[in-house]
């Protein structure tokens, strides 16, 4: 999804950024209980209720009192970007740095011709036990990261800028609480016994299970509806209705032309009738001239 270099100083690494995680959500969607039909989401214009076309959409950045600042995608693309460079700023132990910082992972895999430095690198913040402090412009936006090591691979974690993070006020925090000697080692003690090393695959999604459970029951049970029957139907009257349509233009086009041949045949008869009384009395007047 990137491509760039680490950078420190006048070195460069090339390399490559693939997402490192992906949540995986359930596909739910809204629909129509009566067909089935998926519901989609319109995109209206709050002003005069009408839906806007991709083509009419643009940036706007709202101002007190309620203006708007309007800011096109030329305009945002001519905005000076950072370049793509990983740009280090310094280096930290990982334990100080809260978990609650980081934003999203991403595997760094490196260029063919930057494998050495880049395995250099990773060797070097292992032996440390450090991170590498960074910055990076990632989807028109520059961000804080960091750089870590996972499995001999280089992951750059995106992290919050400080105004990101919330600070926490509860009131229990001012409180006075007695907290017993006893009782805290009593729950030291437990943590403890507890503690273990961390194996993801323990603790299953057991709220998936039970729900793909349900959805493969009421499949079994052919509880299902198929959305596209009501768009199938709805296809065939259609159609019916446009052959009808088509057969009623051809019908009355077929009409039109016989009441055509009808009123021509009319007219050329009466031309000939009237054309053998012409020439009847015509004869007429020659014979008593003679």
């Amino acid at each position: 999804m990137w491509t760039g270099t680490i950078g420190f100083g006048s070195y460069a690494i090339p390399v490559k950024a693939y997402s490192a995680t992906e949540e995986r959500e359930l596909p739910l969607h809204q629909v129509h209980e009566t067909d089935g039909g998926r519901v989609r989401v319109k995109r209206v214009c709050e002003v005069d209720g009408a839906e806007v076309p991709p083509g009419e959409m643009v940036r706007g950045y709202p101002v007190p009192g309620g203006d708007v600042v309007l800011l096109s995608d030329h305009e945002l693309a001519s905005l000076p970007m950072p370049g793509r460079t990983i740009a280090i700023r310094g280096f930290a132990p990982l334990a100080d740095v809260d978990p609650i910082w980081f934003a999203r992972s991403y595997y760094l895999e490196p260029e063919p011709a930057g494998t050495k430095p880049y395995v250099l690198f990773s060797e070097a913040l292992q032996q440390s036990g450090r991170i590498a402090l960074v910055t990076v412009a990632l989807r028109r936006r520059e961000t804080l990261g960091a750089l870590r090591v996972r499995d001999q691979v280089l992951v750059l974690e995106t992290m919050l800028w400080p105004d990101e993070v919330r600070t926490p006020d509860f009131p229990f925090r001012h409180a006075d609480v007695d907290i017993r000697p006893g009782e805290l080692r009593r729950a030291v003690n437990l943590v403890e016994e507890l503690t273990g090393e961390f194996d993801p695959g323990r603790y299953p999604d057991r709220y998936r299970e039970a729900f793909e459970a349900l959805v493969q029951a009421k499949i079994d049970g052919e509880e299902v509806v198929q959305p596209t029957a009501a768009e199938q139907t709805e296809g065939v009257t259609r159609l019916l209705a446009a052959l009808q349509e088509s057969a009623s233009e051809a019908e009355d086009a077929r009409n039109a032309s016989v009441a055509k041949a009808k009123a021509a045949a009319s007219r050329a008869a009466k031309a000939r009738t009237t054309a053998k009384r012409a020439a009847t009395r015509g004869r007429g007047r020659t014979k008593t001239s003679g």
